[in-house]
């Protein structure tokens, strides 16, 4: 491959990441307004809970309200904790060695390690947002260009990491 054919492809595979992190930003900043919001809806539910409906009909609408409450509220402590991994990424940083923020191209298949987001699709091209401790993301880090490891009986050799 040519110098000038290199460049192309590592300026292409930092759009793409930056992309990715924008992406990743944009999913995780939308998941904690969404479950902010359902959390207010919640709130104000039990609050016009009012003392006239039968004692234990109220009781229990409070009950529920509250467990809701608790399971929205972790729901959004889990998302904030993905937030602030989030900020920890400079997308414009080349990587030699995969850790947090690497764009991995493999042969069977392309990984941003951030956080567990799932498959995101930037230019017709998927690529499997994970976390670094999930499994194949242990596998991953410390790893660089050119290496191969395997995953689930499947062999997977790394072709560009940025």
């Amino acid at each position: 491959m040519t110098k000038k054919k290199l460049e192309s492809l590592m300026d292409e595979l930092i759009k793409t990441k930056n992309e990715l992190f924008i992406k990743c930003n944009t999913i995780v900043k939308e998941k904690i307004n969404a479950i902010k919001a359902v959390l207010i809806e919640v709130q104000n539910a039990a609050n016009n809970e009012t003392k006239s409906s039968a004692g234990d009909k109220h009781e229990t609408g409070r009950a529920m309200a509250q467990l809701e409450t608790e399971k929205l509220s972790a729901q959004l402590s889990e998302t904030l904790k993905l937030e602030r991994v989030l900020t920890l990424i400079n997308p414009k940083e080349k990587h030699q060695l995969i850790g947090l923020g690497s764009l991995v191209i493999t042969n069977n298949g392309n990984f941003y390690i951030t956080v567990s987001l799932g498959k995101i699709t930037i230019n017709n091209e998927t690529y499997f947002v994970i976390s670094a401790v999930s499994p194949i993301g242990k596998q991953l880090i410390g790893l660089s260009k050119n290496d191969s490891f395997s995953f689930n009986g499947r062999p997977y050799l790394i072709k560009n990491v940025n």
